[in-house]
């Protein structure tokens, strides 16, 4: 057996185990030796590749894309659904296949799903799970590793990988005096966040998305038949999906507008071409979403400043659609006259007499209004724009200036390699953005497939650096010998 000359070792830890996080690490562990590139993923929850999004244990909590269009894999589209088929879970939840077919199983499946694939390198010791939370990230002194100071002990690393989860919503200036009462839920998808919330309760809750919608399934599901509104500032609900899927329409990546306006315009007459060709409008949008990196790349930093600040609700309604379970329960609950959705902004809230009083001007309207609630449940969107402040281990690495906010506040400034962009505007060679926390350099980066891809490009670019001079790289590289 003859010894081979020394080859380059790096550590990787990634803080963050849900999806993004557990997707770099699948294919970075695929991809490499596993000697070459130990992997470490910093996950306080129990288990690797749920997160906040596919932890959920709750049954009405469902994926809101049809299971053929979730992967892993960026290169085998059907990596899940072919899983899913052997797994048994269609038998256990029937009422997962809609009416045409497509599937759109529980959540806490999928996350399933990602930690089976998983499991077999955490075996291995390819990838370790370090199951504590990440509270700060420094630099050694050299410039050449980094130390993750954890609630499980540190952590040390030649590359890091910031993945962390979406921060909780923040909540509105005028339900600042609800902070503390009862009956209020901050955190939705907290494990029975819902419970005590009676069958007849009146509940407000306040955002019209993704969240709001499964709330309502997960209320209608645990028996509740009260009442429910929803409110936000324009009362825009999230759109469901067609009863037959299309392939996606329309050219919007040939000559890729430049500005908001002319965006804007593209769209509306490719939706009008599509309507004209009895094609449904979510085939419109879905090819925006594919060509969404070529035209968020074609705008000018001030004209993604526009399209963020005056249509991103529109685009999160359209592209973000919810299950047709979910989208069943709404239209159900709203024909009853127990759910209603409005426009309207919020004004002043009060706990009294055990009842949450809120105040809030319908859009249009100059009368203020006054309705008293058993619960309110804030939806209002993850705190993209604090998450460098909210998360400790961000916090860190923004106050050592080695990371900071992008200019859309979206999330972290990056360069095209997904490297992280540090406060004298120079990228860090040996640390990575994986997920939504990138989507200011990337545009459309929310969604699972966006997300798998990015993992996979991540992975690619850490990959290189395993033939990349250690002087190059910035960060220490162990020299073993490994037998061939």
């Amino acid at each position: 057996m003859n010894a081979l000359p020394p080859t380059r070792r790096l550590r990787v830890a990634i803080i963050g185990g849900g999806f993004s996080g557990a997707a770099v690490a699948w294919h970075l562990a695929r991809a490499s030796r596993p000697e070459r590139l130990p992997i470490s993923v910093i996950e306080p929850r129990p288990a690797l590749g749920g997160g906040l999004a596919y932890s959920s244990e709750e049954p009405a909590h469902r994926v809101n894309v049809p299971a053929v269009r979730m992967s892993m894999a960026p290169d085998d589209p059907q990596h899940f659904a072919r899983w899913l088929s052997r797994d048994g879970e269609l038998e256990r939840d029937p009422d997962a296949i809609w009416k045409n077919g497509d599937v759109y199983p529980s959540r806490r499946v999928f996350g399933r799903y990602v930690a089976e694939h998983l499991a077999p390198w955490l075996g291995s010791g390819a990838v370790h799970h370090v199951g504590g939370l990440a509270t700060h990230v420094a630099r050694d002194a050299d410039g050449r590793g980094w130390t993750m100071h954890t609630s499980d002990g540190p952590v040390a690393a030649d590359i890091v990988v910031l993945a962390a989860t979406h921060p909780l919503p923040n909540i509105p200036a005028a339900l600042a005096s609800l902070a503390e009462a009862p009956g209020f839920i901050t955190d939705p998808y907290a494990p029975a966040a819902l419970a005590g919330i009676g069958r007849q309760a009146s509940v407000l809750i306040v955002g019209s998305g993704l969240t709001s919608a499964d709330m309502v399934a997960e209320l209608d599901r645990r028996g509740h038949r009260g009442r429910i509104l929803a409110l936000s500032r324009r009362g825009l609900r999230s759109r469901g999906h067609p009863a037959i899927r299309g392939e996606p329409f329309g050219d919007f990546a040939s000559v890729p507008a430049t500005t908001a306006l002319r965006l804007l315009k593209t769209i509306r007459a490719t939706l009008a071409a599509a309507h004209a060709a009895n094609v449904n409008w979510q085939s419109v949008f879905d090819q925006l979403r594919q060509q969404g990196p070529v035209l968020w790349a074609a705008l000018a930093p001030p004209e993604r400043a526009r399209l963020v600040r005056q249509l991103r609700v529109f685009w999160d309604v359209h592209r973000f659609r919810i299950a047709p379970q979910v989208a069943a329960v709404l239209d159900r609950r709203h024909t009853a006259g127990t759910f209603d959705n409005i426009a309207a902004r919020l004004v002043a809230s009060n706990h009294e007499d055990d009842s949450l009083a809120v105040s809030f001007q319908r859009r249009g309207q100059t009368r203020i209004e006054t309705a008293r609630f058993d619960a309110v449940i804030n939806t209002t969107g993850p705190a993209h724009g604090q998450a460098l402040q909210l998360n400790p281990a961000l916090r860190s690495l923004t106050d050592a200036g080695l990371i900071r906010a992008d200019a859309y506040g979206l999330g972290i400034e990056t360069n095209r390699d997904s490297r992280a962009v540090g406060r004298d505007g120079r990228a860090v060679t040996t640390l990575f953005v994986a997920g939504p926390l990138a989507r200011g350099t990337f545009g459309e980066l929310m969604g699972l497939p966006e997300v798998a891809r990015h993992a996979q490009a991540v992975a690619a670019e850490i990959a290189k650096l395993l033939d990349t001079p250690a002087e190059a790289v910035g960060a220490t590289a162990e020299h073993v010998r490994v037998a061939g």
